[in-house]
């Protein structure tokens, strides 16, 4: 297991929000903490600890008044930090590159590859293109989704995690899907930003599969949930700690959560 940390930006701050609370309309997020540093001083930071794959999110869309404002924090971390963090929120194959350019080890997409509903291949083809498969993490961020004439489980979704896809993360869609990317990342928004323990079935099934690197993000808020989710991942999942952490307001310590991710690891 290895400690990802996170620098999501909403309306030009660095933000934790609780996730299925995100609305384009009005730039709307329940927020939980909002930062009175920019996303240098977090890049910087990581850069310190020596902790790499961490990922950036602008939470605007590109039609958002914000969105420059939000993008220009989002390239600040990246210069701060070359090679050291992943970038995602409105990537396309169209701005792959501006990004990777800007210092990025990664672009995260989501809404770009799943459209309408399902897979876009085409897409799928043309950013792998643009920026390579070592170059592009796939967002299979999720919500768990149980109605009639539906199978139930965990489904991705999109745009600013505001739209179910038809797509069920299985481990069928996982190796599908990993031939296109170096790593995957899975929000579990039902718990995102509510700092109220993991989404325990969703950890088991990712952690089962485990065949590239996973990164698990939602709801971690305690050291036993750190210990459950190397334990229900089998070691397999690499972790995101937002609203809990000390450094965004909760009451994780930073350098004890990189202490005790470090002595799990010898553990297991």
């Amino acid at each position: 297991m290895e400690f990802r940390p996170c620098i999501d930006i909403h309306n030009g701050k660095v933000k934790q929000i609780v996730g299925g609370s995100l609305k384009d309309r009005g730039d709307f997020a329940s927020e939980n903490f909002v930062s009175e540093q920019d996303s240098r001083f977090y890049a910087d930071m990581y850069r310190k600890s020596g902790i790499k794959g961490g990922h950036i999110i602008l939470l605007n869309s590109v039609d958002s008044e914000y969105y420059e404002d939000t993008k220009e924090q989002a390239v600040m971390a990246l210069e701060a930090y070359p090679q050291g963090l992943q970038v995602g929120g409105g990537i396309t194959a169209d701005n792959a590159m501006e990004f990777i350019d800007a210092g990025a080890a990664a672009v995260i997409v989501t809404s770009y590859v799943f459209k309408d509903g399902c897979v876009n291949y085409e897409n799928l083809d043309k950013i792998k293109k643009a920026v390579g498969k070592e170059h592009l993490v796939l967002d299979l961020s999720c919500r768990y989704r149980s109605e009639p004439g539906k199978d139930s489980g965990y489904y991705i979704v999109t745009d600013r995690w505001q739209k179910y896809t038809d797509e069920m993360v299985t481990p069928e869609l996982l190796d599908e899907l990993s031939g296109y990317c170096v790593e995957f990342l899975v929000h579990a928004v039902d718990v995102e930003g509510k700092a109220n323990g993991i989404e325990k079935p969703l950890a088991k099934l990712l952690g089962d599969w485990g065949k590239i690197p996973i990164t698990y993000a939602g709801g971690v808020h305690s050291f036993e949930d750190l210990k459950e989710l190397a334990d229900l991942g089998s070691n397999h999942l690499n972790v995101t700690i937002g609203s809990a952490l000390d450094i965004f307001g909760g009451t994780m310590p930073y350098q004890k959560v990189l202490q005790e991710i470090s002595d799990l690891n010898k553990k297991l």
